[in-house]
């Protein structure tokens, strides 16, 4: 009976570990073009995150400048893998957003000038909480895109 309370004791604190694991990446955050990679497009002029994470609450303000034109987005989420409506641009987008481990998995579907995209993100923080890194697929029946987005705490 003892190694039975043991166990679920042991148990437990892992089980609270992970959860008090997960990182909060709230704050404004600026883009470090040298160490992101965007695949066949080019690099914004600049970008930079706002962001309020409460969990389950998450809230993205985007400003981005690049050769395309200015882009300046607010959405709001839930990290609790409920669909969350956000518009980008003019354009409606669903995302369901779920922990993995330490990381974030953001799944957005939306339609852009009539073709449907699939936009699947990974978050990550850095160790010392400074660097944020989202690992980007897009995909659509014109083919895929993979983007590497380097984000640095201000």
């Amino acid at each position: 009976m003892k190694k039975l309370v043991l166990v679920a004791a042991v148990a437990g604190a892992l089980l609270a570990g992970s959860v008090a694991a997960k990182p909060n990446f709230t704050g404004d955050w600026k883009l470090n073009a040298a160490k992101s990679s965007f695949g066949d497009f080019p690099a914004p002029s600049s970008m930079t995150l706002k962001i309020a994470h409460e969990e389950p609450g998450l809230k993205v303000a985007t400003a981005m400048v690049s050769e395309y034109g200015d882009w300046n987005t607010e959405a709001a989420y839930t990290t609790d893998g409920k669909e969350c409506v956000n518009k980008m641009r003019e354009a409606e987008s669903k995302s369901v957003l779920k922990w993995e481990a330490d990381a974030l998995a953001i799944n957005t579907k939306a339609e852009f000038g009539g073709n449907p995209m699939t936009i699947d993100d990974k978050w990550s923080l850095s160790e010392d909480g400074k660097t944020l890194t989202i690992e980007r697929k897009f995909s659509s029946d014109r083919g895929e895109l993979i983007q590497k987005v380097v984000m640095d705490k201000q």
